[in-house]
């Protein structure tokens, strides 16, 4: 069995239009959400970018079972690991038994904006570990000093926890960041259906540690109309590498995306209204060692998808008994 999750693009949406789609989609039977937490937008013509953590609050109070994570926030620089910790403890306070703190290496398009430099991925990945260690220490309720390679902390207290602190899960796009998932965190974040990564994060120490990949898609009423709303409002999704973790500014991104030409729309996207291969999808992602799955649906029409996972989708995953019936 798998579990099914939502994905809240805080790049597509604004605030309130978030926290009404994470109330649809605990209704219509998503058992999680992970929601993203940018500065800027990938494109400025997507539009968004809220403060995540004041959106939480709202996803706080108009649910009552759904989980709810970053996916995902980067501890590194853009705000100190102290604060993060604090952010996540008020949260996961709000919700109990229900949040879990998604942490990744960032991207250089949120991160540069308080004028540091960017540092090379190996030191993103130090930088990332040193976080985890502030944020678990702070986690315990103690004052707690710290005065690390990256990091100080002075005199510091969270008094606001939660009964039950939240799970931290890391995400990776490669082998060596699912290596380092598996050595400091509670579970794998992926955005790829890689068995490797998988593979790479069990060997590391990962065995029986939640694994959850994302599955982009778009609903829409014919194939056609999900293509062009997927080449609006998503056309970085074939920039990859360096150019999708330096790249300074949405315009950058854009302008990466206008010298393509027509945008590329991986293979992997699933498109328009027919249920199967959103299901055959699935089944990839759970036969590569996933077992929670979440839908990254594109474009306004959330509300359109929702409806079809509920009536369309689910019904054929309860089927298929990939899902335990009434998730």
């Amino acid at each position: 069995m798998i579990t099914l999750g939502y994905a809240l693009s805080s790049e597509e949406h604004k605030p309130n239009d978030l926290i009404a789609h994470a109330q649809m989609a605990e209704r219509v039977g998503f058992k999680f959400l992970l929601i993203s937490d940018h500065f800027h937008p990938w494109v400025p013509r997507q539009g968004n970018s809220p403060f995540v953590w004041s959106v939480l609050g709202g996803i706080a109070q108009v649910t009552q079972r759904v989980s709810v994570g970053t996916g995902v926030t980067a501890p590194i620089m853009r705000i100190h690991p102290a604060i993060i910790a604090q952010a996540a403890a008020t949260v996961a306070d709000m919700m109990p038994g229900r949040f879990f703190l998604g942490l990744g290496t960032g991207e250089y398009l949120n991160e540069h904006i308080l004028g540091e430099a960017w540092p090379r991925i190996e030191v993103r990945q130090e930088m990332l570990a040193e976080a985890v260690q502030v944020i678990r220490e702070l986690w315990k309720g103690e004052e707690y000093s710290h005065h690390g390679t990256y990091y100080t902390v002075r005199d510091a207290r969270i008094y606001t926890l939660p009964e039950k602190l939240p799970p931290i899960f890391v995400a990776a796009s490669g082998t060596e960041s699912a290596e380092l998932a598996a050595e400091i965190s509670d579970g794998l974040i992926s955005t790829t259906p890689k068995d490797e990564l998988v593979e790479a994060f069990e060997n590391a120490g990962g065995s029986g540690k939640p694994r959850y990949g994302m599955v982009k898609v778009c609903w829409a009423m014919t194939r056609e109309e999900a293509k062009e709303t997927v080449k609006h409002w998503w056309p970085t999704s074939a920039v990859s590498g360096v150019l999708h973790s330096d790249l300074p500014t949405p315009k950058h991104f854009q302008d990466v995306v206008d010298a393509m030409g027509e945008p590329i729309i991986p293979e992997d996207t699933i498109l328009g209204p027919n249920p199967t291969p959103y299901l055959k999808a699935i089944q990839t992602y759970r036969e590569n060692g996933f077992d929670h799955i979440y839908l990254h649906q594109i474009g306004p029409d959330q509300e359109g998808f929702l409806k079809f996972f509920k009536n369309e989708l689910l019904p054929l995953l309860e089927k298929e008994e990939l899902v335990k019936e009434k998730i």
